[in-house]
């Protein structure tokens, strides 16, 4: 999950969370899943802002990628919060659709 300082417009954050997949392919890790949701208030204030940009991002990671990313996501101005969490082997992303909720018959 990443959070984004709130005064970049629309173009620099997908510049911001595009440089970060690109560090992960490159590192040889791969993208799964992008799950933009936009600019949200935060829970408390950070660094005298009260809103960010949020983006959670699932992908595999190669060997370096790990490492290279955290590195670059500490020194970034651009980035107010992340966490990195490693899922479980069979995570399986829960489907909302009407036909995953029903009962068989």
């Amino acid at each position: 999950m990443l959070i984004v300082i709130p005064e970049l417009d629309e173009e620099q954050v997908e510049s911001t969370f595009a440089r970060f997949r690109t560090i992960i392919e490159r590192t040889g890790g791969e993208m799964k899943e992008m799950d933009y949701w936009g600019r949200r208030k935060l829970a408390y204030e950070i660094d005298h802002r009260t809103d960010g940009f949020y983006a959670v991002m699932q992908f595999t990671a190669g060997d370096r990628t790990l490492p290279e990313l955290k590195r670059i996501l500490r020194v970034s101005d651009d980035v107010l919060r992340h966490m990195v969490v490693k899922l479980p082997p069979d995570y399986a992303r829960n489907d909302p659709s009407p036909e995953a909720t029903e009962a068989p018959a």
